[in-house]
């Protein structure tokens, strides 16, 4: 497994890097790092795009939703099953924007492994395509923060900009009418509230424990994502009536 792990995922990224170096006229680790999110995301663009088509199904189930409790008040096993019933006859998946974090942590080993494991910025031979050119130099510094070791600003970076991520694809739930919370709303509530305060902080101690480098992809890949959410917000609203929360 761990040699298939390097093949198809390190060896093709750790290319991607040090042919990126070749290009950027500085060699530097950090734009190579920006970049190879920038192509990650990409990448993951049709996921991404789903996750936040199902964000928005969700909103639009609120009054289903907000049925569901009405009937079935004070049975809450029953609530549970015909909310995700309902999910599930609507083809939503609550979770999917999990999915897409899931999707990534391989890329962030790979990123560890080839920033940690292999003496970078020395660049190992051994693991290049034979198309790849070795370039002269390559500094692992940016912006004057040396990725290969910890940086508590990166970290700090990457947490605050993963709340605001979580934040934006996470509106806040409507306050039921009837006053009584629902299965679905408790699961909604509690969800954002795990997901909005307390990833932040996994995000924040991950990053930096491990590197900048590490700290630098989650700061970059939040940003992306805040601006590809808004887009594909914009572009869906004129096709689902997003409700106002």
């Amino acid at each position: 497994m761990s040699t298939l792990y390097t093949k198809f995922l390190v060896e093709p990224i750790y290319n991607t890097l040090v042919a990126l170096f070749s290009i950027i006229p500085v060699a530097d680790a950090g734009l190579a790092i920006i970049f190879i999110t920038i192509i990650v995301r990409l990448i993951l663009y049709p996921l991404s795009k789903k996750a936040v088509t199902a964000q928005i199904e969700m909103q639009n189930l609120a009054p289903e939703l907000e049925q569901i409790k009405i009937k079935y008040k004070g049975n809450q096993e029953e609530q549970a099953r015909k909310t995700l019933a309902l999910y599930k006859e609507k083809k939503v998946n609550p979770f999917s924007g999990i999915l897409v974090l899931i999707v990534q942590l391989p890329v962030i080993f790979a990123l560890y492994k080839i920033f940690i494991s292999t003496g970078f910025p020395t660049i190992d031979t051994t693991l290049l395509y034979s198309f790849v050119k070795v370039p002269g130099e390559v500094s692992a510094i940016f912006l004057g923060m040396d990725l290969t070791h910890k940086s508590i600003i990166l970290a700090f970076l990457a947490a605050i900009t993963t709340y605001f991520q979580i934040k934006l694809a996470t509106p806040p739930t409507k306050k039921s009418s009837s006053g009584t919370p629902s299965f679905g709303d408790d699961l909604a509530k509690n969800m954002q509230a795990q997901m909005k305060y307390f990833f932040p902080v996994i995000v924040f101690f991950i990053s930096y424990s491990i590197s900048g480098v590490i700290a630098l992809y989650w700061f970059t890949t939040n940003l992306f994502t805040i601006g590809q959410e808004i887009i594909v917000r914009k572009r869906l609203k004129a096709q689902v009536s997003i409700p106002k929360a």
